[in-house]
């Protein structure tokens, strides 16, 4: 029989979880080595430059620009309020006087009394970085961020949308195959992150957000509820930044799917407890999966990350790449010959069997395994 290795989203019960949480630019790291840390404590912060405004004062008030300086009211490195008279030049003998305000809060960073200009600069925007996890610091790298560790439960999605987000989990459903409707929703969701089973309407996603929900976790969902949820097609290359305040991961993919028994019996195990959720996902080049974290102890065994196991007839994948994202099937055939397929490129394919009977022939490359 034809074999061949092929990645499958993680689900561990109880594992080892480390995080890498970086700056964008070089800054400053607030915690130490072998600290313990909560998900939301600051770890490391920086700032980054405000947007510069160029003024060109010559102009504006009818001066040379060798005598920029002497007009200024204000040098480099001066403070600037919106509104305040930073140059005035007196014209005609005195007679007028010309007056120049600044148009932003900030700072003056440079004056040219070659061309005229002054330029203003924003004040800089703080940028803080959280441990995303309760755990501890096992390493720093300087100036720039901090590794965390921890144990508990690790589940990625197939696709999500929301930035980070940490609550509190909450089941809301009795089996893997409930759809989460507004009915299964509490009057108030501030901070929790809602679980749900093998799909969620569209009227309870945007009930979920407005009644303060954090996070909801289903199997599956309609395109047409995703896109009116976000406000606009978002195709799946890459997510996590839209403008959301309920982060979305769906396990299984789009329509109704029942969730994975084990996803969905791990997370009714942890129900109430602090989960940590990020939707971003990028499908192609440097694949990356929304994440359910949710720190714990046990006395039970850790799990090393777990051997995904082998492409073979009979397997249960789902099928990462349009035109069929999302669609789960069995594998019936694996073809050991490379086959040209539309793009007119020869891989390795396989035929895998829809839930609905049809077979169709996609790419190895485009199907990941699915852990029962």
């Amino acid at each position: 029989m034809a074999h061949a290795y092929t990645p499958g989203l993680k689900v561990s019960k109880y594992t080892v979880v480390k995080k890498e949480r970086r700056l964008p630019l070089k800054g400053e790291v607030l915690v130490q080595e072998g600290q313990e840390v909560r998900a939301e404590d600051i770890v490391a912060r920086t700032e980054i430059p405000g947007n510069v405004m160029l003024v060109n004062v010559a102009a504006k008030l009818g001066v040379d620009p060798s005598e920029v300086r002497r007009v200024m009211l204000k040098k480099e490195g001066d403070p600037v309020s919106r509104g305040e008279v930073i140059a005035v030049a007196k014209l005609f003998f005195g007679l007028f006087k010309s007056e120049l305000k600044s148009p932003i809060d900030g700072y003056v960073e440079s004056i040219s009394e070659v061309t005229g200009q002054v330029i203003l600069r924003e004040p800089p925007i703080a940028v803080e970085i959280n441990a995303f996890i309760d755990g501890k610091v096992v390493k720093v790298f300087p100036r720039e961020g901090v590794e965390i560790e921890t144990t508990g439960a690790f589940i990625q999605g197939i696709f999500g949308v929301g930035g980070e987000r940490i609550g509190k989990l909450r089941v809301a459903v009795e089996s893997p195959d409930e759809e989460l409707t507004v009915d299964h929703l509490l009057e108030d969701e501030t901070g929790n992150i809602i679980v749900g089973g093998s799909f969620v309407t569209g009227e309870a996603l945007l009930e979920a957000q407005k009644r303060g929900a954090y996070g909801v976790v289903v199997g599956g969902i309609d395109d047409t509820n995703l896109k009116e949820y976000v406000g606009y097609d978002i195709g799946v290359a890459i997510t996590g930044n839209e403008d959301v305040s309920t982060t979305l991961i769906i396990t299984e993919g789009f329509g109704r799917i029942r969730m994975a028994q084990r996803t969905f019996e791990i997370l009714r195990a942890l129900d109430g407890y602090k989960t940590s959720i990020s939707g971003a996902t990028q499908i192609r080049a440097g694949v990356m999966r929304p994440e359910i974290i949710i720190p714990y102890t046990s006395d039970e065994p850790l799990q090393t990350q777990e051997d995904e196991g082998t492409l073979e007839i009979g397997r249960l994948v789902r099928i990462i790449r349009a035109p069929y994202f999302g669609l789960i099937g069995k594998v019936v055939e694996l073809p050991p010959q490379p086959t040209k397929i539309e793009t007119e490129s020869t891989t390795r394919v396989l035929v895998v069997e829809l839930e609905n009977g049809e077979r169709i022939t996609v790419p190895r490359a485009n199907v990941e395994l699915i852990q029962e």
